[in-house]
């Protein structure tokens, strides 16, 4: 449910008011107990992350990024190595064309 900002027209009160969003809108002042109580413009909602460990567990920690960027880093210079060894070590086969069986016994 979401924080509605109210201000009074009368007696210049402000106040938050939690309440669901199809509510009807106050109006009853509850300091002067006049009917001049407007909802103030805003989102009318906000954000609100329960329990500990929020950034935790939804951002890396230092560690864990250099530790990948180091790995990121070693796969790609063994993999670029290992590339241009086997391509000057390894001649390429020539395509040998297969006897053709006659579908006899012999």
């Amino acid at each position: 449910m979401p924080t509605y900002d109210y201000e009074c027209g009368s007696c210049d009160h402000k106040l938050e008011i939690f309440q669901g969003i199809n509510d009807p809108v106050k109006k009853k002042c509850p300091e002067c107990g006049k009917n001049k109580l407007k909802r103030l413009f805003g989102s009318g909602a906000a954000i609100v992350f329960k329990g500990s460990g929020f950034y935790q567990t939804d951002y890396r920690s230092e560690g864990y990024k250099k530790a990948a960027k180091a790995d990121k880093k070693t796969s790609s210079d063994s993999a670029g190595e290992s590339k241009s060894s086997e391509n000057k070590s390894k001649p390429k086969a020539e395509a040998k064309p297969k006897p053709k069986s006659t579908g006899k016994d012999a």
